[in-house]
């Protein structure tokens, strides 16, 4: 038993890792510009099909995730100058309209350039296998994936406090208003901001690829936990972000484990192994209202 709970905490913390890089764009996105963008998840469903075409065309994992990476980076950045900053100064009905629309443009050019069959990304062949961790085996590639996310989670922790434009990311998610008084171009930042996010949701899902389905519409529902994460973590805060993502990762995942065991002691196998999930999914979000409940801002808020 112990050894499935820590098998499956880390699964949890790849996860949630792997949300974090979708969450920590989004949610700086949403804490400086006010923008509610629920086209985020098409820039992940895009890495994905951007690293799955390049790794086809190359025959390497590697050029698979630069490609997507760089792609996907210029594609936000040509997004945010061409559609979103034109809605930045309108209600957020108009910007879940526009952005919506959006997710359904981006699942028909996917459906038009490869088609509406999923494609296929294989991990590199030197980590297909286990690898023997804490006296069991785990895969080589899930290691591979916890330790980019905490790279990237180190990174971004470096870039937002350490550095100046770090200083502008916080002052504007913040005080926006302030910040533009101050002499700071905060349309070039939040330019710079979103082609970032669309970078970490390319890495996001270059790496989850191999683990799940890359096909159209993939986005959708890991946007839902994306929002989920930011209004845990507080709105513009990537330490919150951080937090969140690891909280509902290790959650769901531990909930989806563990619930089915622990219910088949008082009920049938079949009902355990459909309500088990089930009640995890709904723990979730139960932990968003009760955070909700006690700090309406979130755990970290970047305001105030």
């Amino acid at each position: 038993m112990s050894q499935l709970i820590l098998e499956q905490a880390l699964n949890g913390l790849q996860f949630g890792l792997m949300l974090f890089l979708l969450a920590a764009g989004l949610t700086l996105v949403f804490g400086i510009m006010d923008m509610i963008n629920l086209s985020h998840g098409s820039l992940y469903m895009g890495g994905a099909y951007f690293a799955a075409a390049a790794a086809q065309a190359s025959g390497s994992f590697a050029v698979g995730i630069l490609a997507a990476v760089a792609g996907m980076a210029l594609v936000g950045t040509l997004l945010e100058l061409a559609v979103l900053r034109h809605f930045y100064k309108r209600d957020h009905l108009s910007q879940v309209l526009a952005t919506f629309a959006l997710i359904l443009i981006a699942n028909e050019l996917v459906r038009m350039v490869w088609g509406p069959q999923p494609m296929m990304l294989n991990p590199p062949e030197a980590l297909s296998g286990p690898v023997e961790i804490l006296g069991f085996f785990y895969p080589a590639y899930r290691l591979l994936i916890i330790g980019v996310g905490l790279a990237v989670a180190l990174f971004l922790y470096l870039l937002v406090a350490k550095t100046r434009v770090g200083m502008w990311v916080r002052a504007g998610a913040a005080n926006r208003e302030m910040t533009e008084a101050m002499g700071v171009n905060v349309r070039r930042l939040f330019t710079a901001i979103f082609a970032l996010g669309a970078a970490l949701c390319a890495i996001a899902g270059a790496l989850l690829g191999p683990l799940l389905a890359v096909q159209v519409g993939m986005g959708e529902n890991i946007l839902i936990l994306a929002f989920v994460v930011i209004v845990i973590g507080g709105i513009g805060s990537i330490r919150g972000a951080l937090v969140g993502s690891l909280l509902v990762g290790v959650g769901d995942t531990l909930g989806r484990a563990l619930l089915p065991t622990l219910l088949r002691s008082v009920a049938s196998s079949e009902v355990a192994s459909n309500l088990g999930p089930a009640l995890a999914s709904i723990l979730i979000y139960a932990l968003m209202a009760a955070v909700l409940f006690w700090k309406p801002q979130g755990l970290f808020p970047a305001r105030g």
